[in-house]
């Protein structure tokens, strides 16, 4: 008997499997566009072994052999050629909305990034769609469906209201940063979220 004809264990253990592979692959993804230090690097190898997604993977190994903090400052930081918060993509909304918005959607689910970087940056909102993937899984174990579907509604509408905004511009620009690591992390960023609708370009 398939996994789908199950009444629910089953099923659900498959459904809780992906959710779990996707929390892992969306937090190596985060990863990447975080600044290395020691611990990042612990952290990168560890999952990248795990990913099945084998851009994903091919990103990670070279970021191990080539980020430095120099060199993501120079991509990263005030002038260079990939801004990595959602407000440099925003024309009309105000700072201070967006910021509003955004912890709104954080302490919702208790979510508390362990980094410096401001709410919009593009590693605590991908960390942000792991995080979810994460209790999405733990709602599902915990059989509570109904926490289930609002953390997946959340992560939908997430993405849709911010990451759509990230997504394409920053793999545009970083696919001309001549590094290669951020090359594929963009791709990925991109083959994930997909590219903003075109009314919104």
């Amino acid at each position: 008997m398939s996994d789908t004809t199950e009444s629910g264990g089953l099923h659900q253990d498959s459904r809780q499997g992906q959710l779990l592979r996707e929390a892992a692959d969306w937090r190596l993804l985060g990863l990447l566009f975080e600044c290395p230090s020691a611990n990042w690097r612990h952290q990168v190898e560890g999952l990248s072994v795990e990913t099945a997604d084998a851009e994903l993977r091919a990103a990670a190994q070279q970021a191990l052999q080539d980020a430095t903090e120099p060199l993501y400052h120079s991509i990263f930081g005030p002038g260079g050629p990939a801004p990595a918060r959602e407000a440099s993509y925003r024309e009309s909304l105000q700072l201070g909305y967006l910021m509003s918005e955004l912890n709104a959607f954080y302490e919702a689910f208790a979510y508390r990034p362990a980094t410096p970087e401001a709410p919009d940056h593009v590693s605590v909102q991908i960390g942000f769609i792991g995080y979810l993937k994460l209790k999405e899984a733990f709602a599902l174990a915990s059989s509570d469906a109904g926490h289930a579907a609002i953390t997946a509604e959340a992560a939908g509408r997430f993405i849709f209201e911010h990451l759509l905004v990230l997504a394409e511009p920053l793999a545009a620009a970083l696919r001309n940063s001549g590094v290669h690591h951020l090359e594929l992390a963009g791709a990925v960023f991109l083959r994930r979220v997909g590219p903003r609708p075109q009314a919104e370009k």
